[in-house]
């Protein structure tokens, strides 16, 4: 007769290979939109919890399926729930869309590059976000309002298709209706009862309330997204070396061997996702790279 694994073995075995997953259970499954979704995580056996820097990005294996890179969306001051959102686009997504509460997932991570918060310390600090990016972005988000004392000015600048694909409707109200952020949604169409922004992100950018020399900006979304609001950022006399973006470009192994994100002379997995704008953007203008 066929046995169950055992997880906590499995669990203590993956902590000694990069290769191999540990088993996550999912806690709760959260709609986000008509096709995205949370998923919150939690170790098995007498695992500790998961420890993270906020930028940074798991691979995810759906037993059976495969495996994605996506980044952590979650709060790393909880270690004991990971947390991430997707879109259900690919064969795995699709499949992870499928899971409920109890089933079990394989983690490999964190890996990667971090947002330089520490650098923005006692400075203004400007999030944009296009989509999904948002997913991305929130640990930052989490962190500096945790840590509100530290920094100056804080902005959120967040632009989707339409009002039906806002993502965590609840937390941008609750961050909205605090006085020491700025928070600011636009949608690229808008639908019968929109009273808000409408148009492209990159266009609140000049009048966004921040000191643009004294600013730190972190942005996420689609990459010509980001190459638009990162232009629109040095005209607002943002300093190029001020401005960092997110690339989750053909990542496959997440730790630098198998060669499929290599983005010139980095590796977005090792390198990055999370890279100084000035360091990619000759790059992404270049089709064939």
């Amino acid at each position: 007769m066929e046995t169950a694994p055992d997880l906590q073995s499995i669990s203590a075995e993956a902590a000694l290979s990069p290769m191999l997953p540990r088993p996550f259970v999912i806690k709760r499954v959260r709609r986000e939109t008509e096709d995205t979704f949370t998923l919150e995580l939690e170790p098995t056996g007498r695992d500790d919890g998961f420890s993270f820097t906020p930028g940074q990005f798991n691979m995810v294996y759906v037993f059976g399926v495969g495996e994605i890179p996506i980044s952590i969306s979650g709060d790393p001051a909880r270690p004991t729930t990971l947390i991430h959102t997707t879109r259900a686009v690919g064969t795995v997504t699709k499949a992870m869309d499928k899971l409920r509460r109890g089933d079990t997932l394989g983690i490999r991570g964190p890996y990667g590059s971090p947002w330089p918060l520490d650098k923005a310390v006692g400075r203004d600090v400007v999030f944009v976000a296009g989509g999904i990016g948002l997913a991305p972005l929130r640990p930052a988000l989490y962190h500096v309002v945790s840590n509100r004392e530290r920094f100056g000015k804080v902005v959120l600048l967040y632009g989707t298709r339409s009002p039906a694909d806002i993502l965590f409707r609840e937390e941008l109200e609750t961050w909205r209706a605090r006085f020491d952020l700025d928070v600011y949604v636009t949608v690229d169409r808008a639908m019968s009862g929109w009273r808000g922004n409408v148009g492209v992100v990159t266009t609140m950018i000049p009048k966004a309330p921040f000191d643009p020399r004294n600013a730190v900006a972190m942005v996420c979304g689609p990459e010509i997204m980001m190459r638009f609001t990162a232009a629109e950022m040095i005209k607002r006399g943002v300093d190029i070396r001020d401005v960092s973006v997110s690339l989750e470009r053909n990542m496959k192994c997440g730790i630098g061997l198998c060669g499929h994100c290599q983005f010139g002379p980095v590796f977005v997995c090792k390198d990055g996702p999370v890279f100084p704008y000035a360091q990619v953007r000759d790059m992404l203008v270049k089709w064939e790279i």
